[in-house]
């Protein structure tokens, strides 16, 4: 029994780890233009840095009490681990969730993707002390859940900064090819891409919103520190009113070129989700700045007032493709 004691007044800690710190930090204000994204960036590194101020605190108090014998060791042990998880969860506040900015170097990159690393390695090395102390016979089974959960948002964040290394990698690459040979290669419009305020992802054309927006939603909320900002599930009145068919599609309302939306791109583009961003209103296809989760709206034919329209929908059937 003396061997477990240490494990029982740990096991608070283990199963949630940091909480008093993380549970003390306010939640980063809404992005809602694109001329936010440096003070939304700025509130979010300082956000960081506070969760790392207030982890080496803990840590701090926590060495006193075990100097003096009020808690075992293995407190003090976890509590380093909570001040090493915000100081890389601050590297990913950097680098990984900042935005598109363009100017992430190769070393910025590496470290990105080691900081997610250790924070996954951590979280594993926590469930492994909580099977010990089920194992014991001390906890329900129960309990682990909220570890694993906690992994797999981890996990998430670990493949979100190799696709984004990646991405560097090919981009750089890119850029040293010869220029003789950049004007053999025909020009690729990307219009459709990337135009007027507006970028296209097509992934695999398909969104289950049944079994894909939920783990969508705790990845934002575990992100975020707030719930993702839905602003219209599937058909609503303002949709009905522009034509649009929006069943099975998501609208969030967030900056695409944010912290938030930045994210929810590159999480949208992991799991090949398709999606629309808007940086603005665009009369006819979006009302203000939105990503636009799965495919394209369809237009009804119904609403189609030109002959032109009308003889296009005839050609194409009861519907017509829209952008939004």
């Amino acid at each position: 029994m003396r061997q477990l004691l240490p494990l029982l007044l740990s096991f608070g800690a283990l199963v949630l780890p940091g909480f008093a710190v993380l549970s003390a930090q306010p939640a980063p204000a809404p992005v809602t233009s694109s001329t936010n994204v440096t003070s939304s960036t700025n509130v979010a590194e300082n956000i960081a840095t506070r969760r790392v101020a207030l982890a080496e605190q803990e840590l701090s108090r926590i060495a006193g009490l075990v100097a003096d014998g009020a808690l075992p060791r293995i407190r003090l042990q976890q509590a380093q681990m909570d001040v090493d998880d915000a100081r890389d969860e601050a590297i990913l506040d950097r680098t990984l969730f900042a935005g598109y900015s363009g100017q992430t170097s190769a070393g910025d990159s590496a470290e990105m993707v080691a900081a997610a690393q250790r924070r996954v390695d951590r979280e594993q090395e926590r469930i492994a002390r909580a099977n010990e102390i089920i194992a014991a016979g001390v906890a329900a089974i129960s309990t682990l859940a909220p570890l694993q959960q906690e992994l797999a948002l981890r996990q998430t964040s670990l493949d979100l900064a190799k696709l984004h290394a990646h991405l560097l990698e090919e981009a750089a690459a890119q850029s040293k090819v010869p220029k003789f040979v950049e004007a053999s290669i025909p020009a690729i419009d990307d219009s459709e891409l990337f135009t007027q305020g507006t970028e296209h992802y097509e992934g695999d054309g398909t969104f289950d919103e049944s079994r894909q927006l939920a783990p969508l939603e705790v990845a934002f909320e575990s992100r975020f520190d707030r719930a993702l900002p839905i602003s219209a599930d599937g058909e609503t009145e303002v949709h009905r009113e522009l034509g649009f068919d929006h069943r099975g599609r998501v609208d969030v309302a967030v900056d695409p070129g944010g912290p938030e939306g930045s994210w929810l791109r590159q999480y949208l583009q992991l799991h090949r989700i398709p999606y629309f961003a808007f940086t603005h209103a665009i009369p006819g296809k979006a009302t203000g700045a939105h990503i636009h989760i799965g495919p394209e709206s369809t237009r009804l034919s119904t609403r189609l007032k030109s002959p032109a329209k009308t003889r296009l929908a005839g050609r194409l059937g009861s519907h017509t493709r829209n952008a939004d």
